[in-house]
């Protein structure tokens, strides 16, 4: 209990000057206020963290990974809000683009940065070349799979409007209820053996627990939403004052904020040796960010508008979304199988460090930029349908096999981790 103790304190020392500034309505300069807010965005994050952490304890279905994921998400939810509700007070300004950016940043971030982290830190701790996924994890490749191809529809419609949020939240809530029917996959070790550092609050009464998570989930949902208008402000001065694109920043170091907390907790699972439950909670991270996320945003541009309207994507954000909807469709397509290989990390990896490498080089030349992502997305969306088609059987054997589970009520058994088909079972 002490070392959470400690750790919380930190928490909130670096909560308090973003609360300070914000009540007091101080800004010093751009970067300072950046740095301030960002950092309390950051401990709160990790606040958030710690509560979803504990609720596991309270939550025995399959249905927590998908709420911690939710939960710890909230920065990124509150910072792209402000910009759709912008976007929609101003239409024709810079917060439209800002807006998308950050979404594709968040998403694109998690499929090329986090998946292949957690793949790599559980090869460095076990040498295992690979993660293997439980039978019940077709829910979570499933659903994202579905949200994948319906992306490819506002592709086409080059706009996010009111229906695609009624199509996405539907996609969002079908997973909630049937995430809710799996059990936890079985990772082999005691069920009080808690990853990460809200295990001390275990050995508090359930009472207390609760106590506990309300307080750290009201708390740092408060801080998150006071700093998020000022964090995204800072965000968009401070690339002006460095000559940086502010669009890069937006699109990349807000969403690496944001990100870190719920980042952690899956690191967490990893290094306590339960890498299922890690990779589990990034895809649905990417689940509700592929779905809720991008639902919100035309709810958030009509408040801000006073009136119902769509997000409209332009020339660069229709090719970012492009890319971004065929890296999910070869993210999945690599899933297909219930491992995820060290050699699809290492290839999902460099893919985006190509991204990145891209942004970066034709910051100052649009034309090249849009369609240099062009020819990536196609290269994206090639290699995941190749690999779709050639992954077909497997997916479908351990689809009917899960199926199989449910109506046998076996579904604990389906929970074992790389309990798939056989040829979905991890290699030496």
């Amino acid at each position: 209990m002490k070392r959470f103790l400690t750790l919380l304190a930190i928490a909130l020392i670096g909560i308090a000057p973003a609360i300070v500034f914000r009540l007091s309505g101080w800004r010093p300069n751009p970067v300072l206020d950046m740095a301030v807010f960002g950092v309390a965005v950051l401990a709160a994050g990790f606040m958030l963290s710690w509560g979803a952490e504990a609720a596991e304890k309270r939550i025995s279905q399959g249905l927590i990974l998908a709420l911690v994921a939710l939960v710890t998400v909230l920065p990124e939810y509150a910072v792209d809000m402000y910009y759709a509700y912008q976007a929609g007070k101003a239409p024709e300004s810079n917060y439209v683009q800002y807006a998308a950016a950050n979404m594709t940043g968040a998403n694109r971030l998690l499929v090329g940065l986090a998946w292949p982290l957690m793949v790599f830190l559980h090869w460095w701790r076990t040498r295992q070349r690979g993660i293997a996924l439980a039978t019940v994890n077709m829910v979570e490749i499933g659903f994202l799979l579905l949200a994948s191809l319906y992306a490819f529809v506002i592709v086409l419609k080059n706009s996010i409007g009111l229906l695609d949020t009624v199509v996405l939240v539907a996609i969002f809530g079908a997973y909630l209820w049937q995430a809710g029917r799996m059990p936890k996959v079985k990772s082999g070790l005691e069920a009080d053996d808690e990853p990460g550092p809200a295990a001390a609050l275990s050995t508090l009464s359930p009472a207390w627990q609760w106590a506990w998570m309300g307080g750290l989930t009201v708390i740092a949902a408060t801080v998150i939403l006071a700093s998020a208008e000022p964090f995204a402000e800072a965000m968009i001065q401070s690339g002006r004052i460095w000559g940086i694109d502010e669009f890069l920043l937006i699109q990349w170091l807000a969403p690496l904020a944001s990100e870190a907390p719920a980042v952690v907790i899956a690191v967490l699972f990893v290094l306590s040796g339960r890498a299922e439950g890690g990779l589990t909670t990034m895809i649905s991270d990417k689940i509700n960010q592929w779905t809720l996320l991008v639902g919100m945003l035309p709810l958030a541009m009509s408040f801000g508008a006073g009136t119902w309207t769509a997000l409209p994507l332009d020339a660069r954000q229709h090719e970012e979304f492009f890319l971004t909807a065929a890296q999910s469709i070869f993210g999945v397509a690599l899933l297909l199988r219930l491992r995820l290989s060290l050699w699809s990390a290492i290839v999902l990896a460099a893919l985006f460090s190509v991204q990145l490498g891209i942004a970066f080089l034709y910051r100052d030349d649009a034309v090249r930029a849009i369609n240099s992502l062009t020819v990536l997305g196609w290269l994206y969306l090639v290699m995941g349908v190749a690999l779709l088609i050639f992954g077909a059987p497997s997916a479908w054997r351990a689809a009917w096999q899960l199926q199989s589970a449910i109506d046998k009520q076996r579904l604990p058994a389906a929970a074992a981790a790389g309990s798939g088909p056989a040829d979905a079972a991890p290699k030496p």
